[in-house]
């Protein structure tokens, strides 16, 4: 070995030594663990410059410390009230078991003496490392820490005391507190309680959340990958409570309970990142349901290649956005990610050269370097007066949230007809059906053939978890009566994959995926369009073209094992 290779630490030379890094990178890696003030093992291993696994053998082998399977290991048994969580969360030093009067502790880093002596000290115990793979022990932190936390039950527990003590059924106080006192106490556990639903909801990736009063019960609900679950049942008596407490902060009108209203949250979830949540009061016949949008601005960031768009139809996409002029439109039932497309383009085209302007309803995801504006119907604002407003302010590129009637189809038409790119979306459930859709609101045939250059209807289906899933025995004839000979991919070269469950996704799906139908407007599409064809027509002269329809997309992305024939089913089949 090398004298500069002798010169670096125990698991660094011994990495090189075994020849998984280069010399260069160990160097490097040392170098830049360093600088960011982190172990070497969590420096490669979270930039995936090794894999855990390889991490934590060489460590094993170079320290001669025991090396176990976290997964074989049942987290939940470990002891949570012996070592304070900050520590825990400092050292990344998870207590496995205690015998007599020495811890155990799970550490992907057993250099880390430090850990070791401050948990001895807070402790009183002997301490002793345990060796596991890094990835595995991060997941197992996040649960354990999780579970150490206030729970929605513990939370739940404190709303219930501090209710039950001092407030009566009819709202009325104890009466040895003065009203302001009263308010503060009552308050607090409501705060805590609703602060903690909404950090469960982004920290779970949910995307809506319920609150629903009926007459003898209440439940909260998020929706995650695309399906309701309920998370609480809070006591019915809470609902007025809780409703005004989310109309505080969405700065609504809290005395006003007759009347549907609009808000936004912005919940600041570190030091860098902020999530904003579209808030929207419905009165029901037991109190009023409020719901709540989170909106993420960093999924309109994600680009195009997350989105889940074949090659070709990627292409479609940007190819459209390159043009000077025309309409892209973009279709889908609510919850489809129309906006997460809509706004990836738009990201693509936010340059310092062009001028962008968008009418929505509402303002979902902030962009720096766009001119949005929020259309508001009751002082005349709206889709169709910001398009005209637009258009007197040199635009290039225009994006209308949704065209609901003619006179904003038209509008729209017009500006796409002179010079400007425009962007929008429909409530129709496929490409061939917006086409028809744009002639019955009243649209000239001849001006939809000319000017719409690309249709997107998408839909969104959950993604099968990569650590869980199972291959899924199908019989020949089944496949093919789904529609498995249409795909373009021979049976042979795939598998179909089932969804199972584990401890890292919810009941065998993680995250969704985008299943799309991208038809561009052809020559042969738009003689169709102005014979007057319908959606049958249309749709038949796509396919002939190559344009994949939604059913084929979603079998495609069964296909590529993403996710599962019951998911593309549940998307797509009528």
């Amino acid at each position: 070995m090398s004298a500069e290779a002798q010169q670096l630490s125990g698991l660094a030379q011994r990495l090189v030594r075994d020849k998984l890094l280069s010399l260069e990178d160990a160097q490097e890696a040392v170098a830049e663990s360093k600088l960011e003030k982190e172990p070497l093992v969590q420096y490669l291993v979270k930039r995936n410059i090794l894999g855990a696994s390889a991490v934590a053998t060489a460590a094993a082998d170079e320290f001669g410390t025991p090396l176990i399977d976290l997964d074989a290991f049942a987290v939940d048994s470990a002891p949570k009230d012996i070592v304070d969580k900050q520590l825990i969360a400092k050292h990344s030093a998870l207590p496995l078991y205690q015998r007599g009067n020495r811890l155990f502790l799970a550490m992907a880093d057993p250099t880390n003496i430090r850990a070791l002596d401050e948990i001895k000290f807070n402790t009183g115990m002997g301490t002793e490392a345990i060796l596991v793979e890094a990835d595995k022990l991060y997941l197992a932190l996040e649960r354990f820490v999780a579970k150490a936390e206030e729970s929605l039950g513990d939370a739940l527990g404190d709303i219930d005391d501090d209710f039950d003590g001092l407030v009566l059924e009819d709202g009325s106080g104890s009466a040895d507190l003065d009203d302001s006192d009263q308010e503060e106490v009552d308050e607090a556990p409501i705060v805590r309680f609703i602060n903690k639903v909404l950090l469960d909801a982004i920290k779970g990736g949910a995307s809506d959340i319920h609150f629903e009063p009926y007459e003898k019960a209440y439940r909260i609900r998020f929706r995650t990958d695309g399906v309701l679950h309920e998370v609480t049942k809070p006591p019915t008596a809470l609902a007025t409570r809780l409703a005004a407490r989310l109309k505080v902060m969405s700065q609504m009108d809290i005395s006003e309970r007759r009347v549907p209203q609009d808000g936004r949250i912005k919940l600041r979830v570190s030091k860098t990142k902020a999530i904003d949540f579209r808030v929207n009061t419905l009165p029901t016949l037991f109190g009023e349901k409020i719901v709540l949008r989170i909106l993420d601005p960093s999924s309109a960031q994600l680009g195009i290649d997350a989105l889940g768009y074949e090659d070709f139809q990627k292409q479609l996409y940007l190819d459209a956005l390159n043009q000077p002029q025309g309409m892209i439109l973009v279709t889908g039932p609510t919850g489809s990610g129309k906006t997460v497309s809509l706004y990836t383009g738009l990201n693509i085209l936010n340059t310092p050269e062009l001028n962008i302007s968008t009418a929505e309803d509402p303002v979902e995801i902030n962009l720096e370097g766009i001119n949005q504006v929020q259309v508001n119907n009751k002082v005349g604002l709206t889709f169709a007066e910001a398009l005209r407003s637009f258009l007197r302010q040199d635009p290039d590129i225009v994006m209308v949230g949704e065209i609901r009637d003619l006179e904003t189809a038209e509008i729209g038409i017009k500006a796409a007809q002179t010079g400007h790119l425009v962007l929008s979306t429909l409530h129709t459930n496929s490409a061939p059906e917006t086409l028809t859709r744009l002639l019955n609101m009243g649209v000239p045939a001849f001006n939809v053939a000319t000017t719409v250059s690309l249709i997107i209807a998408q839909r969104l289906a959950r993604r099968l978890c990569p650590e869980c899933k199972e291959e899924s025995e199908i019989p020949e004839d089944i496949m093919s009566a789904e529609g498995f000979d249409n795909i373009g991919i021979d049976k042979a070269e795939f598998e179909i994959y089932k969804a199972v469950g584990c401890s890292k996704c919810s009941n065998g799906y993680k995250g969704r995926v985008g299943v799309y139908e991208t038809v561009r407007i052809t020559p042969k599409i738009s003689s169709l369009i102005m014979e007057g064809g319908n959606s049958l027509q249309i749709a038949d002269a796509a396919a002939e073209e190559g344009f994949n329809n939604l059913r084929i997309s979603a079998l495609r992305k069964v296909a590529q094992g993403l996710t599962s024939l019951e998911e593309a089913n549940r998307v797509t089949k009528d």
